[in-house]
């Protein structure tokens, strides 16, 4: 019997307490179940292999200079298209200077705000975009570590292929700037536009780190929406926690470029479970047919 790729006789007593509180979650309209991975197994997988724990620490570190970078050279340009507006301020004199003044204040503020937490997804996207050959270089060992002898490789990685993981995160980078401007509109409804913008970002957090391990087989943009569509319920298990890092002021720059790498472990160990099984469905609905 098989299970992730690897023979249940050759489970060792530590990988067998790890898998024991695999949570099971039942697919709509269907009797099969499909195996959930633990946060904390993927953990363990990631802490105790040296060449992932070196390759995650190089990507932590690119990450966080892209980002920063990024985050730096957007505010300057966003700066620099409006310092003049906002070096000259309106004299509190009277009334209606001070109405002025104080209405500047607010648009001031506003836009300081705004402007900040625009320039760090923007840098963060683009800092995604860059480092995604890596991530999916880092999804690729996950899953051939953890099948071990089974692992069935797919696109062949060379210059090509890395050029066109490069293009899929460019294009689920620029995406994600539709998602952003979905969720701060969302964000204006009181009270029910916090948790759909929670939503957007939680899915779109999915898509991520599903984009890493489908890379490989070289699956379309499309292909890994509907991917999140019809897998909606693991998707949103899985965006979920680095949606809410994300949500943290200041420290979400380095909280993210820290778990990114365990998220993509653990998504990559989910998304090859789900599609194991899918596939094992699949071929015993054709020996039965």
């Amino acid at each position: 019997m098989f299970r992730y790729g690897i023979r249940e006789k050759r489970r060792s007593p530590f990988t067998q307490a790890v898998r024991s509180p695999i949570i099971c979650s039942m697919k709509k309209n269907t009797t099969a179940v499909t195996k959930w991975i633990p946060l904390s197994y993927s953990l363990a997988f990631l802490l105790r292999s040296k060449r992932l724990m070196a390759w995650s620490a190089i990507l932590i570190l690119v990450t966080i200079v892209f980002t920063w970078g990024g985050y730096l050279l957007t505010v300057d340009f966003v700066d620099g298209l409006t310092g003049n507006f906002f070096l000259s301020q309106p004299e509190a004199v009277g009334i209606w200077g001070w109405t002025k003044y104080l209405g500047w204040e607010i648009v001031h503020w506003g836009f300081l705000i705004i402007s900040r937490v625009v320039s760090f997804y923007l840098a963060f996207l683009i800092a995604y975009s860059l480092s995604a050959p890596g991530y999916v270089f880092l999804s690729t060992a996950t899953e051939k570590k953890h099948a071990g002898e089974y692992f069935e490789p797919d696109a062949a990685l060379n210059i090509k292929g890395l050029l066109i993981d490069l293009w899929e995160g460019i294009k689920i980078g620029m995406f994600g700037v539709l998602v952003t401007i979905a969720a701060l509109s969302a964000n204006i409804l009181p009270g029910i536009g916090q948790v759909i913008a929670l939503l957007l970002y939680s899915y779109y957090s999915a898509l991520m780190f599903v984009d890493y391990p489908s890379s490989r087989k070289r699956w379309s943009l499309k292909q890994k929406i509907n991917w999140i569509k019809t897998h909606n319920r693991q998707s949103l298990r899985l965006g979920i926690f680095p949606a809410l890092i994300s949500l943290i002021p200041i420290l979400n720059i380095f909280l993210i470029a820290m778990i990114f790498p365990l998220m993509t472990v653990h998504t990559t160990l989910n998304f090859a479970a789900i599609e194991k099984d899918r596939k094992d469905r699949k071929d015993v609905t054709i020996q039965r047919g």
